[in-house]
């Protein structure tokens, strides 16, 4: 969810600027023993609800692409954003889905030869609320 500029930053290095949009998830989390019994009911231990917002990124410059790159890369991010359930600003521990950029052209420092891709953000962690 962006509310401003800085209201979402991994590592600590504001994304607004790069982003189209931002889709927030809250995928619930099962553990192990999660499943239907004989008579076809659902059972199982509910873990928790993850954060997960998936961001669709604009074409980005050579610059701007090897400034995130890294970031995106990193096994573990810490991810500043707001989540509207709570209704406040939080700070999480997350980990990134794949990513791949199709470029068309040469890059330039003007031209945004590359297209635009989506990220997942995902927090290490679930949430019981």
């Amino acid at each position: 969810m962006l509310l401003n500029k800085d209201s979402f930053k991994i590592n600590n290095v504001s994304m607004a600027p790069y982003l189209v949009q931002i889709e927030f998830g809250r995928n619930k989390l099962w553990g192990p023993d999660t499943g239907r019994n004989l008579r076809g009911k659902t059972t199982g231990t509910f873990l928790g609800i993850v954060n997960k917002y998936k961001l669709t990124f604009r074409k980005l410059t050579q610059q701007e692409l090897e400034l995130l790159a890294p970031i995106l890369d990193s096994a573990w991010q810490s991810t500043y954003a707001y989540d509207p359930i709570l209704k406040q600003y939080v700070t999480i521990e997350t980990y990134t889905g794949d990513w791949a950029t199709l470029n068309k052209s040469t890059f330039t420092n003007v031209a945004k030869a590359n297209e635009s891709f989506d990220i997942s953000v995902i927090a290490t962690e679930p949430r019981l609320y």
